[in-house]
């Protein structure tokens, strides 16, 4: 059996083992999926052990995506473009950082949602690490415009500084700057789901048949409270992005791209 876990602080309600189960079981493939909590200081010991007891590879949680890309010995284009790593793999004795998020994104948006970002008007909210691991891949997918907004708007235009350049229209704004503006797609990557805070959004930023995306899942969000105050149809959580980005971790680890249309549908009804 090839062993891999999660690692996260806290990890308990990580669905991340019950999606890898599910995606062995489709394809044959014979692996152990685990989750281990490692202590806000021994990211780096735990790593070590499970590398020791022959593990083939793991996922990182909050809060630990910044220091698995500086543990990293290699890493992939999409890791350093994110400059954060979620997937670990070992390999001769070094470590391979990937980062999935961004594709969990953008493939939960094209191929599940069924939404084109080609020529869209896409704004990201938030310049933190959530954002930071999904801009590449968004640029990528061919927007006419996408415009990332924060509270501070430094943190917006220092990440747009670091963005690879495309065709695209990158912008960065303070949310105060949004007025009068309306988007095609509009994606809540701040942790605002997790206290529970309202962020400070205008009216009128959707455009007709627009997209709400927040990446946070299990719940309604305040964002989500918002965008049907504002009458949006198309509303989505990132439960689709966490299967997303578990299949392509699979796919890093074993080559074979497991099913997930049945995983999320399975993860919905429980």
């Amino acid at each position: 059996m090839d062993r891999y876990a999660v690692i996260g602080h806290p990890v308990e309600h990580s669905k991340s083992p019950l999606i890898h189960a599910a995606f062995a079981r489709q394809t044959g493939q014979q692996i152990e999926y685990g989750k281990v909590q490692a202590p806000l200081d021994g990211f780096v010991a735990t790593v070590a052990g499970l590398q020791a007891q022959g593990y083939c590879g793991a996922n990182v949680t909050v809060p630990f995506k910044f220091e698995a890309y500086s543990l990293a010995t290699e890493l992939s284009e999409r890791a350093r473009d994110a400059g954060a790593v979620n997937t670990l793999s070992f390999k001769n004795g070094g470590i391979h950082g990937d980062n999935t998020d961004g594709v969990g994104l953008v493939r939960d948006i094209l191929q599940n949602l069924e939404f084109s970002l080609a020529g869209k008007r896409v704004l990201l909210l938030g310049a933190g690490g959530a954002a930071e691991g999904v801009l590449g891949p968004l640029l990528q997918a061919s927007p006419a415009l996408l415009c990332i907004a924060n509270r501070s708007v430094e943190k917006a235009k220092a990440m747009a500084a670091r963005a690879r350049p495309v065709d695209a229209e990158l912008e960065a704004c303070s949310f105060d700057a949004l007025a009068g503006k309306a988007f095609d797609v509009v994606i809540n990557a701040t942790s605002s789901g997790l206290s529970n805070e309202r962020l400070p959004l205008p009216s009128g930023l959707f455009a007709a048949d627009a997209l709400a995306y927040d990446m946070m899942y299990g719940r309604e969000t305040p964002f989500m409270q918002y965008t049907r105050e504002e009458g949006v149809q198309k509303i989505a959580d990132g439960l689709g992005m966490l299967v997303e980005q578990a299949a392509e971790a699979f796919y890093v680890w074993r080559q074979i791209r497991p099913d997930t249309a049945s995983v999320i549908a399975a993860l919905r009804t429980s």
